[in-house]
């Protein structure tokens, strides 16, 4: 199991049953990042692969 995994468990037993929009996850992500800019590069990675997951079921 990765460090992160625990993060990720985290997240899903606590907020696991609720909805969110992506408009709501990416103020999120702005927020996380103005409070802790030395995860700006890692946040960008992760929103850039969230944004294109549809296009690569394209090619």
């Amino acid at each position: 199991m990765y460090f992160t995994d625990r993060g990720i468990e985290e997240l899903e037993n606590r907020r696991g049953e609720e909805e969110v929009t992506l408009g709501w996850l990416a103020e999120q992500l702005r927020t996380f990042v103005d409070l802790n800019p030395d995860f700006e590069v890692p946040v960008e990675r992760l929103a850039t692969w969230l944004a294109r997951l549809e296009d690569e079921d394209d090619e």
